[in-house]
């Protein structure tokens, strides 16, 4: 259906879509209803005719982004989960949400309860809290107040006052903690990545077991060394070339709509 309505300049109606796709007219209106909730299709409600929404620009903008951020981090990665033993995340954060993008575990360890595509806490995880401790105090309001502070135990930051100071101490550290913040007897280490414009654009973390991790400022060296690697490997512009590229489609696209 998405296929379709991109081929057409003008957009379609729901009997053309029905038609072509050999769709029942309530099927195809169903489909069209919830592609339209979820910003994926707009309607013009002057012609009646669908086009494609700008929700498909952001998700293609993950996708683009985290593949060249995947493709450079992938030999660190696995350096990094050769060299202490631990799993090893990959993290950016995209409209407000910590997003896993990678995820490299040794063998005979501990499995944890990470995947790539889960969605991570901003303040109770060391992935989340190094994406947003140097984000501006403005923005960080923002996203606590979207977000909230759920407390898992009583080792999470519930706080928004000691959440900002925490982000204080990262920022001066270069690195964050999640020591049993977000599950008990799990501790994580985590540092920011940042592009060449000197913004934070990724984090990496190594996660295990409470006695896998004792000596913090050791590990951590090992996780900022990794994060200064990748940050050196990304070009000023190697993830936001391709958002203007795809967003000038988009937007050549809905101009001749």
């Amino acid at each position: 259906m998405l296929e379709y309505l991109a081929q057409s300049r003008r957009g379609v109606t729901l009997s053309q879509l029905a038609r072509k796709l050999n769709l029942p007219r309530s099927t195809g209106h169903a489909l069209l209803l919830t592609y339209q909730r979820c910003g994926y299709v707009q309607r013009d409600e002057k012609t009646g005719r669908y086009n494609l929404g700008f929700r498909l620009h952001a998700v293609a903008n993950m996708a683009l982004g985290g593949m060249s951020l995947r493709g450079h981090a992938a030999p660190i990665l696995q350096h990094l989960m050769q060299d202490t033993g631990l799993t090893v995340h990959l993290a950016v954060l995209e409209e407000g949400e910590v997003i896993l993008i990678d995820r490299i575990e040794p063998s005979g360890t501990p499995k944890l309860a990470t995947w790539v595509g889960k969605r991570m806490g901003l303040h109770c995880t060391a992935l989340g809290k190094a994406l947003i401790a140097h984000l501006p105090a403005s923005e960080l309001d923002d996203l606590i107040q979207k977000q909230g502070l759920i407390r898992y135990n009583e080792n999470t930051i519930a706080s928004r006052r000691i959440l900002k100071k925490a982000c204080e101490q990262i920022q001066q550290l270069g690195y964050a903690v999640d020591d049993e913040e977000e599950e008990i007897g799990i501790r994580c280490i985590g540092a920011p990545v940042h592009n060449g414009a000197g913004e934070v654009v990724a984090a990496i973390s190594i996660s295990g077991m409470k006695a896998q991790i004792e000596d913090i400022s050791a590990r951590a060296g090992r996780v900022i060394e990794a994060a200064a690697l990748l940050s050196q490997h990304i070009s000023p512009l190697a993830l936001e070339k391709q958002r203007p590229i795809l967003h000038g489609l988009v937007h050549n696209y809905h101009a001749e709509v």
